[in-house]
């Protein structure tokens, strides 16, 4: 579970995450959904302990980003915006490097790594150097990657960013299964679709803030709108923003 506590980070005096605050938990799809430059990204770097908040925390299965961040990476699994694969490296080298950095060793962690490379269908590439990979197969060695140390909480970057339509739709049903084993899955999106077809409840941010959060219906219903890309208009339109 992940619980965001008025965190705040601004560059050079330039704010770009004002105070939100929210909650996402097991068992459920918490999607971020707000216009590029929203903080989207400024918010994932702070729960992933890259980015220091200057004010606020957060806590991620009862550790606090700022005073237990070793504790924190082991619990969470990140999807970061640049994939950042080693390219000289084979789709399974970068996974096994990965899981030996979590402290993974032997017949435990190949195993692991074959489950991976079967969920997301890895078997045809997976000895191949990731140089010269296609987007949708950089994604799948990135979210392998991501997974291998079997974290609670996964936390995705526009994790459908450039991919073409049956790759999106295999990544969806990789998300929903990973989120019916009882993980809590965080992911920032600006497309609609990605957040309409995915989510269990949805954080709308704009200007650094949180505008509304609620479920996919109470968010519609709260705004007056019948679909949710009229209501997420309405949302960042707010200036007090909804909690539903």
């Amino acid at each position: 579970m992940i619980e965001a506590q008025a965190l705040r980070k601004s560059f050079k005096n330039v704010p770009a995450v004002q105070g939100v605050s929210f909650e996402a938990r097991d068992g459920q799809i918490t999607g971020l959904l707000g216009p590029n430059g929203a903080g989207k990204t400024t918010l994932l770097r702070m729960l992933y302990t890259v980015f220091k908040p200057d004010s606020g925390t957060a806590i991620i299965d009862g550790f606090d980003i700022c005073r237990e961040a070793q504790k924190v990476q082991s619990r969470i699994g990140v999807l970061p915006d640049s994939r950042g694969l080693y390219p000289r490296l084979t789709a399974r080298e970068n996974i096994r490097y990965y899981g030996r950095l979590h402290g993974m060793r032997g017949l435990a962690l190949e195993s692991v790594i074959a489950d991976l490379a079967k969920l997301l269908e890895m078997q045809d590439f997976a000895d191949r150097r990731t140089e010269g990979f296609s987007q949708g197969q950089r994604l799948k060695v990135a979210i392998a990657r991501a997974l291998v140390h079997g974290p609670q909480n996964v936390l995705l970057d526009e994790p459908t960013n450039g991919l073409d339509v049956m790759s999106t739709r295999a990544l969806r049903t990789v998300i929903r299964r990973i989120r019916d084993e009882g993980k809590c899955i965080l992911f920032s999106s600006h497309v609609m679709q990605e957040i309409s077809a995915l989510c269990d409840h949805i954080v709308v941010i704009a200007r650094g803030q949180v505008a509304a959060s609620g479920t996919p219906d109470a968010l519609r219903e709260a705004t007056g709108q019948s679909n949710l890309e009229d209501a997420f208009v309405a949302a960042i339109g707010s200036e007090e923003g909804l909690s539903l």
